[in-house]
């Protein structure tokens, strides 16, 4: 775990009286594994699993097959890939997805593609709920305490760089619908310690670790774990992610270099609402 704020690493500390949530095992880690190693997913996205660890992220959030868990912003649907088998039979998955009619034609070119998606394979996607999630004016993630856990990957910047308003605005309706007892996971963009986190997400498309951390505990989660899975000590946190792999947004002479360092370092942290 990386240097903590005093008072950060202090309500950290408050782990060890949190109930654990004990790992995959047997027919559930099959059935995950399963999902992961699915024909139905692209080259391109498999090839990501070592960078993105969706098995050891899975776990370490506490995903059981019977949930109900609601995905933000699920972009291209790479998780959804995985999730929608797991949780087809026993549980319920809710992507909170652009709407079809949203503002903008980037929003609206997103929301068609992942309907294209989910329309592809029924037998994989045909349990999927969609939901209309378009931060800051559509927020509402269903009705209080229905969802046994929420997930966002890589997301948390757009929202910051919106407003730290809307970020904040995700947080508490994640927080709203969980049931007591339930998980928020995050996996974002890490920048470097203590940066200032607007100036960061904006330039480099990156937040400080304390930074969420802070928000999650100020909307009234507690820090139920902090993994380093999905840490990459070689990235320096100093580039914009999108010079990185898979974009290589930058000039072609920087390509061989980003390519050696890899995808970005990625903080991943698993927030509990209070049972009480």
């Amino acid at each position: 775990m990386r240097m903590l704020r005093p008072w950060l690493l202090a309500a950290s500390l408050a782990l060890c009286a949190l109930p654990v949530i004990p790992p995959y095992a047997g027919a559930a880690d099959a059935q995950l594994q399963h999902a992961i190693d699915g024909s139905w997913r692209s080259a391109a996205n498999r090839a990501r699993d070592r960078y993105r660890h969706p098995l050891q992220t899975l776990d370490f959030f506490g995903l059981r097959p019977q949930m109900t868990v609601i995905e933000l912003a699920p972009g291209g649907g790479w998780y959804t890939e995985i999730l929608a088998p797991v949780l087809h039979d026993g549980g319920h998955l809710i992507e909170a997805a652009p709407p079809a009619d949203g503002s903008s034609p980037f929003m609206r070119r997103m929301a068609a593609a992942f309907d294209n998606k989910l329309k592809s394979d029924p037998a994989v996607y045909g349990n999927v709920r969609t939901i209309p999630f378009a931060p800051p004016a559509q927020v509402n993630l269903g009705p209080p305490g229905s969802a046994d856990m929420v997930l966002t990957f890589r997301n948390l910047h757009d929202w910051l760089n919106d407003d730290p308003a809307t970020l904040a605005a995700v947080f508490r309706a994640a927080y709203q619908v969980l049931k007591p007892g339930g998980v928020f996971g995050v996996t974002e963009h890490r920048a470097r310690p203590y940066e200032n986190a607007d100036q960061s997400s904006r330039t480099l498309h990156r937040i400080p670790e304390d930074y969420v951390i802070e928000l999650g505990l100020k909307t009234g989660f507690q820090l139920a774990g902090v993994s380093e899975v999905n840490a990459n000590p070689q990235d320096t946190e100093s580039v914009n992610v999108h010079r990185l792999p898979p974009d290589l947004a930058g000039p072609p002479a920087e390509h061989a270099k980003m390519r050696q360092i890899g995808e970005s370092d990625r903080m991943t942290l698993k927030f509990v609402k209070p049972e009480h």
